[in-house]
């Protein structure tokens, strides 16, 4: 296949990732994706891997993972979910994309699988999931570094037996699927913890925190407590860099710097050192420089990635209440600006209050908008009505590249333009704005 067939192809299999309404225990099949990796020879066995769920951070943490494998010397393989441009972010090696060519190829040998499996299509997750299964063992690479999609328990990447699991920060996320509780969503987070396993776990609510801690007694897996057993503590900060220190397992880590910014990418990087350290348990010992190269190379577009130009953008996907609160503290501790204009876009399975609460009090105007998924964008007159006060809504506009001339018809020179609240937004943003300084 081209890689405009492999579009078309995956485009026509179901995709949850746009879609809001749907029975998760009916829809999310781990036995199906068992026959489909089976059909292809079980490529995922042939590589060592790192397991990472959780509702908010576990992208960045798993690219912190990978950036700090990758210094130290191994062909470190990538794959998180959602893309903010193109499918072909998911999957990585050293950084690198997968080629177009790459993928059109490989699709072959799934699109052959796929026609020989019963019981029920797959998913477009699911499809490409297997294609990156086959990717890695194609390209040999030492160790792959899995982000969950939804959940986990049932999720296409839980397959996989890995050397160590991570789970980020828990928070109320896609409650009317995976539960309307912490204690449920966790739940279906720590389903990635196998039999005798280590799990790094990232400083949690209560209710979560006991969860975790059942689960990886029933399972006798060795937690690893970032916050107990890794301890952190972030120096200084600005609108270019963290710096801060970690006291890990076996070694302490001072005056670690990296490009992603917030306290809270301070926690997921504790947590992806944790990781990395527990790999001496299975005999992979990382030396500290790799780890302090990994850390400080890494560059994760569309968390907190500030594009420079009169005015700034800012682009962060926070698409959850606990996420968009982080958002807010960043923005108030790090940048400086006369006026914030929020362009805000948010999905219809979210916390729409939730985000409102945290974002509206830090903006001077709001430019609302939606994403051109259709199934999944939220009207941004729905929005409208659940903002207060009234006055902080500057303009109502059906896309993206629409809002951002909206703001910045409103935004000075010495203002900051905030594009959040959906991954989906953000990527279309950050499209646009790319695409606007490389013709100017």
């Amino acid at each position: 296949m081209t890689y405009r067939e492999t579009i078309a192809y995956l485009s026509s299999f179901i995709n949850y990732e746009k879609k809001s309404a749907y029975d998760y225990g009916q829809s999310f099949k781990l036995e199906r994706m068992v026959q489909l990796a089976s059909l292809l020879g079980d490529p995922q066995r042939a590589t060592r891997a790192i397991h990472v769920a959780g509702s908010k951070g576990k992208g960045s943490t798993c690219a912190i993972i990978a950036s700090i494998l990758t210094k130290a010397g191994f062909r470190a393989g990538l794959y998180t979910s959602p893309h903010l441009v193109s499918f072909r972010e998911r999957i990585r090696i050293d950084g690198t994309l997968i080629s177009e060519a790459d993928v059109g190829s490989l699709m072959n040998e799934v699109k052959a699988a796929v026609d020989a499996m019963s019981g029920g299509a797959p998913s477009f997750f699911e499809i490409y999931t297997a294609l990156a299964y086959l990717y890695f063992k194609k390209m040999k690479a030492d160790i792959v570094v899995y982000e969950t999609g939804l959940g986990g328990r049932l999720d296409a990447t839980n397959i996989v037996t890995p050397l160590a699991c991570a789970i980020t920060p828990i928070s109320l996320e896609h409650t009317h699927i995976l539960g309307e509780t912490i204690a449920k969503i966790a739940s279906e987070k720590a389903g990635i913890i196998k039999e005798g396993a280590i799990c790094v776990s990232a400083p949690q609510d209560s209710d979560a925190l006991g969860v975790i801690e059942t689960t990886c007694a029933a399972k006798n897996a060795k937690l690893v407590l970032v916050g107990r057993d890794v301890r952190f503590e972030e120096l200084r900060a600005d609108d270019e860099r963290e710096v801060f220190s970690v006291k890990g397992l076996f070694d302490e880590y001072s005056n670690l710097n990296m490009r992603l910014l917030g306290a809270h990418q301070v926690v997921n990087a504790a947590t992806a050192i944790g990781v990395i350290e527990a790999l001496r348990f299975s005999g992979i010992s990382i030396r500290p420089e790799a780890i302090r190269k990994g850390v400080a190379s890494l560059e994760w577009p569309g968390r907190l990635e500030l594009v420079k130009g009169s005015p700034r953008v800012l682009l962060d996907g926070a698409q959850n209440q606990a996420s968009a609160k982080a958002l807010a503290a960043s923005v108030k501790r790090l940048f400086s600006y006369r006026k914030l204009v929020l362009v805000l876009g948010i999905s219809n399975d979210k916390d729409v209050k939730g985000i409102l609460k945290e974002l509206v009090p830090i903006a001077d105007s709001i430019v609302l908008t939606k994403s051109a998924i259709a199934e999944r964008a939220l009207a941004p007159e729905e929005i409208q009505k659940q903002i207060t006060p009234k006055d902080k809504v500057a303009v109502i506009t059906q896309s993206v590249p629409e809002a951002l001339a909206a703001a910045r018809a409103k935004a000075s020179k010495q203002d900051l333009i905030l594009v959040a609240g959906s991954l989906f937004v953000v990527g279309e943003a950050r499209r646009a704005v790319k695409k606007e300084k490389a013709d100017a």
